[in-house]
């Protein structure tokens, strides 16, 4: 009976030992698209792309009005044109067609891309809030609750190498 109360005393203290020998991990987490929407660069940042973004439609929207309008004079007229001219009003529709297509694309590029240009450097204000706070509290990690993306991480054993030998890579 006294040996296993030995046991039982020297399995707690090695336990407690282990315990208290690992570092402690201290986790924070953050809604970052919160974080974002409540820093006052947004607003402007908002108001920018909208800007942007009906100027682009604005162009848009003349470009279908001439289309519209080639359309309906071609209607109009098809009946009493040559066919050279037919070809051509033809041509001009379908090359209209295809620019108001390419516009399109190239407009939603350019405006992802606009937007990614004007928040970039609030991104990385806020990543460095993120930063100073998690050193300041001691965080070993710190989430982004909004995607589950690991934001801010200490130093620790990269075991890349180690799965790689072990998988024989």
């Amino acid at each position: 009976m006294n040996k296993i109360k030995l046991t039982i005393v020297m399995l707690v203290v090695a336990m407690s030992t282990t315990v208290f020998g690992q570092k402690t991990v201290k986790i924070g987490h953050i809604n970052s698209n919160e974080l974002l929407s409540a820093m006052p660069e947004r607003t402007q940042i908002q108001k920018d792309l909208e800007t942007y973004a009906t100027d682009l439609r604005t162009t848009l929207e003349t470009m279908r009005k001439e289309y519209e309008t080639k359309i309906k004079e071609f209607q109009g007229k098809q009946d009493v044109m040559t066919e050279v001219i037919k070809n051509s009003k033809i041509k001009e529709i379908t090359d209209l067609e295809k620019r108001i297509t390419e516009f399109q694309q190239t407009a939603e590029a350019d405006l992802q891309k606009k937007e990614e240009e004007l928040l970039q450097p609030v991104i990385d204000k806020a990543k460095e809030a993120i930063n100073a706070v998690a050193k300041e509290g001691s965080y070993t990690y710190v989430l982004d609750s909004s995607v589950g993306v690991v934001l801010y991480s200490v130093e620790g054993d990269d075991i890349l190498p180690l799965v790689k030998k072990k998988l024989g890579l």
